[in-house]
């Protein structure tokens, strides 16, 4: 397995989103740092995403838009957005939920992370697909 390492702060690279990829209304659980992959905690808040166990820490709902602190407002980037992300990826490369890293992603299958939640585009950019 392989990390797959963030470059520089990752960001929204889609031009004009469409509303479905934008979602809003939910808060910070715990802190988080844009490109982390969410999950739901309950109520409004949201917090990263874990492969380690299949159960409902391993469901994406979206990627961090920007960092955020614990009870700060989060916009999740889901549904075919795209975001500079990383760098020296490989086309058509799937990216899953790591099990090690909360938030993170990896270039295999991890327990909880069995489907991909992002596509290289291109050797920066993924494309977000999330699981849910």
């Amino acid at each position: 397995m392989a990390a797959v390492a963030k470059s520089g702060l990752p960001s929204l690279s889609t031009t004009h989103p469409s509303s479905e990829s934008l979602r809003t209304g939910k808060r910070a659980g715990v802190a988080i740092v844009a490109g982390d992959a969410l999950t739901l905690l309950g109520g409004n808040t949201v917090g990263l995403a874990s492969g380690a166990a299949a159960n409902a820490a391993a469901v994406v709902y979206g990627f961090a838009a920007t960092s955020a602190a614990i009870g700060d407002a989060v916009t999740l980037i889901a549904n075919r957005a795209m975001m500079h992300y990383g760098s020296g990826f490989t086309t058509p490369t799937d990216f899953y939920l790591s099990g090690t890293v909360p938030g993170g992603l990896d270039t295999v299958a991890s327990t909880g992370g069995t489907v991909p939640i992002a596509t290289a585009f291109d050797a920066t950019q993924i494309i977000c697909v999330c699981n849910r």
